[in-house]
């Protein structure tokens, strides 16, 4: 989780909770368990392979019917673990300009 996180209330679930990530233009869907998350972030251990993913940019869908979700980034992977970052609304990353 990103050094930003650290002071915000995160949860932790013993068990896992059954989540997927799915693509934004729907053109994939993986399985994952998610197994911490904050206002800002998330702990996930995925199922399948991500290789050859779009992971810059994605769906964490929360509830099985798609109504809850998060837009997300890829922060970290180690192994099955994978960190994700949630994008916020109307806020953009800055480019490094010249």
């Amino acid at each position: 989780m990103s050094e930003a996180t650290k002071g915000a209330e995160r949860v932790t679930f013993s068990r896992g909770y059954d989540v997927c990530i799915m693509a934004i233009d729907g053109t994939w869907r993986r399985d994952c368990q998610l197994k911490a998350i904050s206002d800002n972030d998330a702990l996930l251990t995925l199922e399948g392979s991500i290789q050859g993913l779009n992971l810059k940019e994605f769906f964490l869908l929360l509830s099985s019917t798609g109504l809850a979700y998060r837009r997300s980034e890829l922060a970290w992977v180690n192994g099955e673990e994978t960190g994700v970052n949630f994008l916020k609304p109307g806020k953009k990353k800055k480019s490094k300009g010249p």
